[in-house]
């Protein structure tokens, strides 16, 4: 049994779909998967930055709480933020 999935249809001018197209040989794969995945990856991200957080009124208080306590100390975290990263090595 076949499935099919819907198609969307997205007009661009020549040199976008250049662009588009150099990205995908360069990504080693087919236009459409290129395109499908980056509009996939770029709606996931869009989604993510609106995420609101709401706090219940009866949790205000310990939430505030929790905003005045003084910092731990996580030896774990101190030793990665003290590592030079990866990309200036």
């Amino acid at each position: 049994m076949s499935v099919t999935s819907p198609i969307i249809s997205v007009r661009v001018n020549p040199s976008e779909r250049d662009l588009l197209e150099t990205a995908a040989e360069r990504a080693r794969t087919s236009l459409s998967d290129f395109v499908r995945r980056t509009a996939i990856e770029a709606a996931e991200t869009e989604i993510l930055s609106r995420r609101s957080v709401v706090i219940p009124a009866e949790h205000w208080e310990e939430f505030e709480a929790w905003l005045d306590r003084p910092p731990r100390d996580i030896p774990a975290l101190k030793a990665l933020a003290a590592k030079r990263p990866i990309w200036e090595r």
